[in-house]
Protein backbone atom coordinates (compact mmCIF):
# COMPACT_ATOMS: atom_id res chain seq x y z
CA UNK A 1 0.00 0.00 0.00
CA UNK A 2 2.95 2.33 0.49
CA UNK A 3 4.24 1.76 -3.04
CA UNK A 4 1.71 4.18 -4.54
CA UNK A 5 2.87 7.27 -2.63
CA UNK A 6 6.46 6.35 -3.36
CA UNK A 7 5.72 6.00 -7.06
CA UNK A 8 3.81 9.27 -6.98
CA UNK A 9 6.76 11.06 -5.41
CA UNK A 10 9.13 9.55 -7.98
CA UNK A 11 6.89 10.67 -10.81
CA UNK A 12 6.71 14.15 -9.36
CA UNK A 13 10.48 14.33 -9.03
CA UNK A 14 10.86 13.13 -12.62
CA UNK A 15 8.44 15.74 -13.86
CA UNK A 16 10.28 18.46 -11.93
CA UNK A 17 13.58 17.34 -13.42
CA UNK A 18 12.14 17.46 -16.93
CA UNK A 19 10.64 20.88 -16.27
CA UNK A 20 13.96 22.23 -14.94
CA UNK A 21 15.83 20.84 -17.92
CA UNK A 22 13.30 22.38 -20.28
CA UNK A 23 13.57 25.72 -18.51
CA UNK A 24 17.36 25.69 -18.64
CA UNK A 25 17.25 24.69 -22.29
CA UNK A 26 14.89 27.59 -22.97
CA UNK A 27 17.24 30.02 -21.21
CA UNK A 28 20.09 28.72 -23.28
CA UNK A 29 18.14 29.31 -26.46
CA UNK A 30 17.26 32.84 -25.33
CA UNK A 31 20.93 33.56 -24.67
CA UNK A 32 21.87 32.20 -28.06
CA UNK A 33 19.15 34.28 -29.69
CA UNK A 34 20.36 37.41 -27.89
CA UNK A 35 23.90 36.80 -29.11
CA UNK A 36 22.64 36.41 -32.66
CA UNK A 37 20.46 39.53 -32.50
CA UNK A 38 23.12 41.62 -30.74
CA UNK A 39 26.53 40.14 -31.62
CA UNK A 40 28.48 43.23 -30.53
CA UNK A 41 26.85 43.61 -27.11
CA UNK A 42 25.40 47.05 -27.89
CA UNK A 43 23.18 48.87 -25.42
CA UNK A 44 20.45 48.73 -28.08
CA UNK A 45 20.67 46.04 -30.77
CA UNK A 46 21.27 47.52 -34.20
CA UNK A 47 22.19 50.97 -32.86
CA UNK A 48 25.75 52.15 -32.21
CA UNK A 49 25.55 54.77 -29.46
CA UNK A 50 28.51 57.12 -29.90
CA UNK A 51 29.75 59.70 -27.44
CA UNK A 52 31.18 62.72 -29.25
CA UNK A 53 31.73 66.48 -28.96
CA UNK A 54 29.98 69.53 -30.35
CA UNK A 55 32.65 72.20 -30.83
CA UNK A 56 35.72 70.75 -32.54
CA UNK A 57 35.46 71.29 -36.31
CA UNK A 58 36.46 69.83 -38.68
CA UNK A 59 36.86 66.67 -36.60
CA UNK A 60 33.61 66.49 -34.60
CA UNK A 61 30.95 69.15 -34.27
CA UNK A 62 27.27 69.98 -34.35
CA UNK A 63 25.89 71.74 -37.43
CA UNK A 64 22.23 72.53 -38.03
CA UNK A 65 21.24 70.05 -35.33
CA UNK A 66 23.30 67.21 -36.80
CA UNK A 67 26.56 65.73 -35.59
CA UNK A 68 29.11 65.77 -38.36
CA UNK A 69 32.82 66.18 -39.03
CA UNK A 70 35.44 63.80 -40.39
CA UNK A 71 35.40 61.40 -37.43
CA UNK A 72 31.62 61.18 -37.16
CA UNK A 73 30.95 60.88 -40.89
CA UNK A 74 33.59 58.16 -41.10
CA UNK A 75 32.04 56.30 -38.15
CA UNK A 76 28.63 56.48 -39.82
CA UNK A 77 30.10 54.91 -42.97
CA UNK A 78 31.87 52.20 -40.94
CA UNK A 79 28.68 51.40 -39.04
CA UNK A 80 26.81 51.15 -42.33
CA UNK A 81 29.15 48.34 -43.37
CA UNK A 82 28.06 46.50 -40.21
CA UNK A 83 24.36 47.14 -40.78
CA UNK A 84 24.20 49.50 -37.80
CA UNK A 85 22.69 52.95 -37.32
CA UNK A 86 24.61 55.52 -35.27
CA UNK A 87 23.13 57.59 -32.47
CA UNK A 88 25.48 60.45 -31.56
CA UNK A 89 25.30 62.02 -28.12
CA UNK A 90 27.26 65.10 -27.05
CA UNK A 91 29.41 64.93 -23.94
CA UNK A 92 32.57 66.42 -22.37
CA UNK A 93 35.87 64.90 -23.36
CA UNK A 94 37.05 64.71 -19.76
CA UNK A 95 34.25 62.18 -19.11
CA UNK A 96 34.12 60.44 -22.50
CA UNK A 97 36.53 57.55 -21.96
CA UNK A 98 35.08 56.53 -18.61
CA UNK A 99 31.57 56.78 -20.10
CA UNK A 100 32.63 54.41 -22.89
CA UNK A 101 34.12 51.92 -20.46
CA UNK A 102 31.01 52.11 -18.25
CA UNK A 103 28.87 51.35 -21.33
CA UNK A 104 27.01 54.63 -21.35
CA UNK A 105 28.30 54.76 -24.93
CA UNK A 106 29.24 51.87 -27.20
CA UNK A 107 32.02 53.90 -28.79
CA UNK A 108 33.86 57.19 -28.38
CA UNK A 109 34.32 59.36 -31.48
CA UNK A 110 36.42 62.45 -30.87
CA UNK A 111 39.80 62.31 -32.64
CA UNK A 112 41.06 60.36 -29.63
CA UNK A 113 44.80 59.93 -29.77
CA UNK A 114 45.97 56.50 -28.65
CA UNK A 115 48.15 56.70 -25.54
CA UNK A 116 49.39 54.12 -23.06
CA UNK A 117 47.59 55.93 -20.24
CA UNK A 118 44.26 55.85 -22.08
CA UNK A 119 44.67 52.14 -22.82
CA UNK A 120 44.22 51.57 -19.09
CA UNK A 121 40.65 52.87 -19.38
CA UNK A 122 39.48 51.78 -22.85
CA UNK A 123 40.45 49.65 -25.82
CA UNK A 124 41.19 51.23 -29.19
CA UNK A 125 40.49 50.17 -32.73
CA UNK A 126 42.97 50.68 -35.55
CA UNK A 127 44.06 54.23 -36.25
CA UNK A 128 42.00 56.11 -38.82
CA UNK A 129 43.67 59.52 -38.81
CA UNK A 130 46.79 61.41 -37.86
CA UNK A 131 47.04 64.86 -36.41
CA UNK A 132 49.25 67.84 -35.72
CA UNK A 133 49.66 69.98 -32.65
CA UNK A 134 48.98 73.61 -33.46
CA UNK A 135 50.38 76.61 -31.60
CA UNK A 136 47.93 79.52 -31.57
CA UNK A 137 49.01 82.91 -30.21
CA UNK A 138 47.49 86.41 -30.02
CA UNK A 139 48.11 88.54 -33.09
CA UNK A 140 51.47 90.32 -32.84
CA UNK A 141 53.00 87.77 -30.46
CA UNK A 142 56.77 87.24 -30.77
CA UNK A 143 56.32 83.47 -30.19
CA UNK A 144 57.06 81.50 -33.34
CA UNK A 145 57.67 77.95 -32.09
CA UNK A 146 57.08 75.34 -29.43
CA UNK A 147 60.62 75.83 -28.13
CA UNK A 148 59.74 79.35 -26.95
CA UNK A 149 57.03 78.43 -24.43
CA UNK A 150 59.10 78.12 -21.27
CA UNK A 151 57.93 80.68 -18.72
CA UNK A 152 54.89 81.62 -20.83
CA UNK A 153 51.24 81.29 -19.85
CA UNK A 154 50.15 78.34 -22.00
CA UNK A 155 46.51 77.24 -22.12
CA UNK A 156 45.30 73.72 -23.00
CA UNK A 157 42.01 71.84 -22.89
CA UNK A 158 42.02 69.55 -19.88
CA UNK A 159 42.57 65.85 -20.49
CA UNK A 160 43.79 66.15 -24.09
CA UNK A 161 47.09 64.98 -25.50
CA UNK A 162 48.01 68.66 -25.76
CA UNK A 163 47.61 68.77 -21.98
CA UNK A 164 49.88 65.69 -21.73
CA UNK A 165 52.45 67.34 -23.99
CA UNK A 166 52.51 70.61 -22.07
CA UNK A 167 52.75 68.78 -18.76
CA UNK A 168 55.56 66.59 -20.07
CA UNK A 169 57.44 69.69 -21.20
CA UNK A 170 57.00 71.15 -17.69
CA UNK A 171 55.13 74.18 -19.01
CA UNK A 172 52.69 74.26 -16.05
CA UNK A 173 49.73 74.83 -18.40
CA UNK A 174 46.49 76.59 -17.59
CA UNK A 175 43.71 74.02 -18.08
CA UNK A 176 40.28 74.98 -19.38
CA UNK A 177 37.28 72.70 -19.94
CA UNK A 178 36.67 73.45 -23.62
CA UNK A 179 38.00 75.09 -26.75
CA UNK A 180 35.90 78.19 -26.31
CA UNK A 181 37.67 78.81 -23.00
CA UNK A 182 41.08 78.60 -24.68
CA UNK A 183 40.04 80.91 -27.51
CA UNK A 184 38.64 83.46 -25.09
CA UNK A 185 41.88 83.51 -23.10
CA UNK A 186 43.88 84.29 -26.23
CA UNK A 187 41.47 87.01 -27.34
CA UNK A 188 41.52 88.58 -23.87
CA UNK A 189 45.30 88.46 -23.69
CA UNK A 190 45.26 86.34 -20.52
CA UNK A 191 47.22 83.55 -22.21
CA UNK A 192 50.39 83.77 -24.30
CA UNK A 193 49.73 80.63 -26.32
CA UNK A 194 47.31 77.77 -26.85
CA UNK A 195 48.47 74.29 -27.78
CA UNK A 196 45.60 72.89 -29.84
CA UNK A 197 44.80 70.22 -32.40
CA UNK A 198 46.19 71.95 -35.49
CA UNK A 199 43.05 71.81 -37.64
CA UNK A 200 40.94 73.21 -34.81
CA UNK A 201 43.54 75.86 -34.06
CA UNK A 202 43.68 76.91 -37.70
CA UNK A 203 39.90 77.26 -37.96
CA UNK A 204 39.77 79.18 -34.67
CA UNK A 205 42.40 81.59 -35.96
CA UNK A 206 40.55 82.03 -39.26
CA UNK A 207 37.34 82.83 -37.39
CA UNK A 208 38.94 85.27 -34.93
CA UNK A 209 38.89 88.38 -37.14
CA UNK A 210 42.65 88.67 -36.97
CA UNK A 211 42.94 88.41 -33.17
CA UNK A 212 44.62 84.96 -33.24
CA UNK A 213 47.32 83.54 -35.49
CA UNK A 214 48.90 80.11 -35.90
CA UNK A 215 52.58 80.33 -34.99
CA UNK A 216 53.63 76.72 -35.64
CA UNK A 217 52.53 73.13 -35.82
CA UNK A 218 54.13 69.72 -35.38
CA UNK A 219 53.07 66.13 -36.02
CA UNK A 220 51.31 64.38 -33.13
CA UNK A 221 53.19 61.25 -32.02
CA UNK A 222 50.30 58.75 -32.33
CA UNK A 223 47.23 58.12 -34.53
CA UNK A 224 43.62 58.73 -33.54
CA UNK A 225 41.13 55.87 -33.16
CA UNK A 226 37.66 55.00 -31.93
CA UNK A 227 37.45 53.87 -28.30
CA UNK A 228 35.42 50.92 -27.01
CA UNK A 229 35.00 49.45 -23.53
CA UNK A 230 37.69 47.18 -22.18
CA UNK A 231 37.01 43.65 -23.33
CA UNK A 232 34.76 44.76 -26.20
CA UNK A 233 36.73 42.66 -28.66
CA UNK A 234 33.82 41.74 -30.96
CA UNK A 235 32.81 45.36 -31.44
CA UNK A 236 36.40 46.53 -31.85
CA UNK A 237 37.15 43.83 -34.43
CA UNK A 238 33.96 44.62 -36.35
CA UNK A 239 34.80 48.34 -36.42
CA UNK A 240 38.29 47.51 -37.66
CA UNK A 241 36.83 45.38 -40.45
CA UNK A 242 34.35 48.10 -41.41
CA UNK A 243 37.12 50.69 -41.37
CA UNK A 244 39.19 48.66 -43.82
CA UNK A 245 36.15 48.42 -46.09
CA UNK A 246 35.54 52.18 -46.19
CA UNK A 247 39.25 52.73 -46.83
CA UNK A 248 39.16 50.29 -49.75
CA UNK A 249 36.00 51.73 -51.31
CA UNK A 250 37.34 55.31 -51.28
CA UNK A 251 35.13 56.76 -48.52
CA UNK A 252 38.10 57.51 -46.28
CA UNK A 253 39.89 59.37 -49.08
CA UNK A 254 36.76 61.37 -50.00
CA UNK A 255 36.24 62.47 -46.40
CA UNK A 256 39.92 63.43 -46.07
CA UNK A 257 39.60 65.64 -49.14
CA UNK A 258 36.30 67.09 -47.91
CA UNK A 259 37.37 68.00 -44.39
CA UNK A 260 41.13 68.54 -44.82
CA UNK A 261 41.58 69.92 -48.34
CA UNK A 262 45.23 70.21 -49.25
CA UNK A 263 46.49 68.54 -46.07
CA UNK A 264 49.40 66.23 -46.92
CA UNK A 265 49.29 62.70 -45.55
CA UNK A 266 52.57 61.59 -43.91
CA UNK A 267 54.29 58.93 -46.01
CA UNK A 268 54.49 56.50 -43.09
CA UNK A 269 50.83 56.80 -42.07
CA UNK A 270 48.61 53.87 -43.09
CA UNK A 271 44.98 54.02 -41.92
CA UNK A 272 43.20 50.95 -40.62
CA UNK A 273 44.98 47.62 -40.51
CA UNK A 274 47.52 48.80 -43.07
CA UNK A 275 46.64 45.87 -45.34
CA UNK A 276 44.37 47.80 -47.70
CA UNK A 277 45.25 50.71 -49.93
CA UNK A 278 43.32 53.96 -49.91
CA UNK A 279 42.49 55.26 -53.40
CA UNK A 280 43.48 58.85 -53.98
CA UNK A 281 40.68 61.38 -53.72
CA UNK A 282 41.12 62.10 -57.44
CA UNK A 283 40.32 58.45 -58.21
CA UNK A 284 37.05 58.51 -56.28
CA UNK A 285 33.82 60.52 -56.70
CA UNK A 286 33.97 64.15 -55.63
CA UNK A 287 33.78 64.69 -51.88
CA UNK A 288 31.11 67.31 -52.42
CA UNK A 289 28.87 64.91 -54.33
CA UNK A 290 29.63 61.69 -52.49
CA UNK A 291 26.74 60.64 -50.32
CA UNK A 292 27.47 59.96 -46.69
CA UNK A 293 24.97 58.02 -44.56
CA UNK A 294 22.98 60.33 -42.33
CA UNK A 295 23.72 60.28 -38.62
CA UNK A 296 21.14 60.53 -35.88
CA UNK A 297 21.33 63.21 -33.24
CA UNK A 298 20.66 63.38 -29.54
CA UNK A 299 20.48 66.04 -26.87
CA UNK A 300 23.79 67.51 -25.79
CA UNK A 301 24.77 68.80 -22.36
CA UNK A 302 25.77 72.20 -23.72
CA UNK A 303 26.80 73.95 -26.90
CA UNK A 304 30.33 74.33 -25.60
CA UNK A 305 31.16 70.75 -24.62
CA UNK A 306 34.91 70.31 -24.53
CA UNK A 307 36.86 68.55 -27.26
CA UNK A 308 40.13 66.71 -27.49
CA UNK A 309 42.48 64.75 -29.62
Amino acid sequence: MRLLPALTRAAALGAATILAATTLSGCGNDSSADATANPYGLAQPGVLRAGTLTDAPPNVYLKDGRFTGFDNDLLTAVAGKLGLKVEFVGTDFSALLSQVNNHKFDVGSSSITITEARKKTVDFGNGYDFGYFGLDVPAGSPITGFDQLAGKRVVVVQGTVQDDYATGEKLDPVRVPDYNGAINQLKAGTADAWIAPAEIGEKSAADSNGKITVAAKQLSPAPTAYAVAKGGDKLRDALNKGLDEVIADGTWSRLQAQYYPGRPIPADFKPGSGTVSAPSAAATPSASTAATPSASTAATPSASASAAS
